[in-house]
């Protein structure tokens, strides 16, 4: 007697062609079917289920908006959003971590003094932090390391171990990103906040 051989898999849907194409039930189906999983990652690398909640829609959200770049030929849906949902997670980690810098800066700031109050130097500095928040890293650290830490070139050369040539090129570009952004932000003419001098 000769056993029936089975497929081991159920023959392919056309879900992912009728979600390119733009059908909306296709879009509730895809959601059903894969939004715990992108859930799921987005959990595993956030601490917050609020945020990871907001990931997944987010992640539908820019799918469906450029569904006309998903190639069913080069990759299955589940694997386009996934990717899509790892770039959604890390940008909530940057800004997380933007939010945080900016935080960490206003526990910083003196007390202010009933004699001087400088709410002027308070929105400053927070800009400046936003701002740098904003740089590559490289040139974000160097400008740290420069204002905050109140280090020369040639010490953050050798904290780093980064070549001076490269400290001074990072430091300048980041000083002309800030000055190009301070003046298209609409920033009050007037003197710079300190430490938008220049470093040594």
């Amino acid at each position: 007697m000769t056993a029936q051989r089975q497929d081991p898999d159920p023959p392919a849907d056309d879900l992912d062609l009728r979600f390119r194409a733009g059908d909306e039930a296709a879009l509730r189906e895809a959601y059903d079917r894969y939004g715990r999983a992108v859930l799921h990652l987005a959990t595993s690398m956030l601490a917050n289920r609020s945020d990871a909640e907001d990931v997944t829609q987010a992640t539908f959200v820019a799918a469906w908006l450029g569904r006309d770049t998903f190639d069913p030929a080069k990759g299955s849906l589940i694997g386009w959003l996934l990717g899509i949902g790892r770039r959604k997670v890390i940008d909530r980690m940057r800004a997380s971590a933007r939010e945080t810098r900016v935080v960490e800066t206003v526990r910083q700031l003196p007390e202010p003094t009933q004699s001087e109050p400088s709410p002027d130097r308070v929105v400053d500095r927070l800009v400046i932090a936003d701002e740098l928040a904003r740089l590559p890293d490289d040139q974000r650290r160097m400008l740290e390391l420069a204002f905050y830490d109140d280090l020369t070139h040639q010490q953050i050369a050798t904290v780093t171990g980064v070549p001076l040539g490269t400290v001074k090129s990072h430091i300048r570009r980041g000083m002309a990103s800030l000055k190009r952004r301070w003046e298209v932000d609409g920033a009050a003419p007037g003197p710079r906040p300190a430490g938008l001098s220049g470093a040594r």
